[in-house]
């Protein structure tokens, strides 16, 4: 099993501290780097600074936002990352949210799973210096009739491409054209299939197996004698998720869950949407939490990471705690210290 960890730093503005960060990762043994967009900075500008700090890691965007950025400038900036990088640069692609979607980029949030299709279609013929002539639902290029298409300007080179997909049809999808899934919601007891059903279905669609895919699945690492404080502690952050990241009736975290067995977050969201804050966060099941993390004692941590690898994960990107980037490396290494033996311990064929 292979490790990724979110990039960190000391303050917004620090990014010496992010380079230390990465560079002390990178000698941990961590595989790859992640950097976040959300509503603050952009997530591609800190690769190409962290790109120079480091020399084995991958690097990685966790998730650029699909429909923020047309297909041609998407498939520009991940040519340049991975020129700047030495083909270390995997492009992780996702569809947010409509809140920040149609709030903060001004974009119209529909038709997500094709807009996915065609951005990663119209990537592929820019990156492999194909002319750039496409129709689309969405996109049509050239744009104007009569215009003479175009073709990238830089040799062709692979680009991996990774999605954060929750929903099925959206599975299916990345099982088709991705090379890599970035598993957010996914609960290690039911996760199979709501999740790792679809994505091989829609690989096996595309003559592919689920082998063809990087499986990575996002998880936040707190060690933690209490166990029971801990998840409980875990599970009311997510009452967050469930009633501000979505529409009502438009919440992927929650059909996510809700697929996944709990359907208790239909609630959860309905008291969050009716202020009532704190009965919504008393509600979020602590299975949640337990059962989508690495959570308590090295004990507890190790048999979660023998789980993920039963399950056939082949990554866990993990989010650190800690005051700073100092206390993250910290338990970072006791991390890495427990993949390294859950690695050497002889298993059988992982099942997916």
């Amino acid at each position: 099993m292979k490790i990724g960890v979110g990039i960190s730093r000391d303050g917004p503005d620090d990014w010496e501290s992010a380079a230390r960060f990465a560079a002390e990762a990178e000698r941990l043994g961590v595989d790859s780097l992640w950097v976040a967009e959300t509503w603050a900075f952009d997530g591609a500008t800190p690769i190409a600074y962290l790109a120079a700090r480091t020399e084995r890691v991958r690097l990685g965007t966790s998730i650029l936002q699909i429909g923020a950025r047309t297909p041609a400038l998407t498939a520009m900036t991940a040519l340049a990352l991975a020129s700047m990088t030495g083909d270390r640069f995997v492009l992780g692609l996702g569809l947010s949210n409509p809140q920040i979607m149609e709030a903060w980029h001004g974009a119209t949030f529909d038709q997500p799973v094709r807009r996915t299709r065609e951005l990663i279609e119209v990537i592929r013929l820019i990156t492999s210096r194909e002319r750039l002539e496409y129709e689309g639902r969405i996109h049509h290029l050239p744009v104007t009739e009569g215009r003479r298409s175009m073709r990238s300007a830089v040799p062709p080179r692979h680009i991996p491409i990774y999605i954060a997909s929750v929903g099925p049809a959206n599975l299916r999808l990345t099982g088709q054209l991705a090379d890599g899934w970035i598993g957010n919601c996914f609960v290690t007891d039911t996760g199979r299939e709501a999740f790792l059903d679809p994505l091989r279905a829609g690989a096996e669609s595309a003559g592919r197996t689920l082998d063809d895919l990087e499986l990575q699945v996002p998880v936040t690492l707190e060690f933690d004698d209490d166990i029971e404080a801990v998840t409980k502690r875990h599970a009311v952050g997510f009452a967050f998720t469930f009633g501000a990241m979505g529409d009502p009736g438009r919440n992927f975290y929650v059909e996510a869950f809700a697929r996944q067995g709990f359907e208790a977050v239909r609630e959860v969201e309905r008291l969050w949407l009716d202020g009532k804050r704190a009965e919504a966060e008393d509600l979020v099941p602590v299975q949640i939490a337990e059962q989508t993390n690495l959570l308590g004692t090295e004990e507890t941590v190790r048999d979660r990471l023998r789980t993920y690898r039963d399950l056939g994960i082949d990554s866990l990107r993990v989010g650190l705690r800690g005051e700073d980037t100092r206390e993250r490396l910290e338990q970072l290494e006791r991390l890495m210290a427990l993949v390294s033996e859950v690695n050497e311990e002889p298993v059988g064929a992982a099942s997916r």
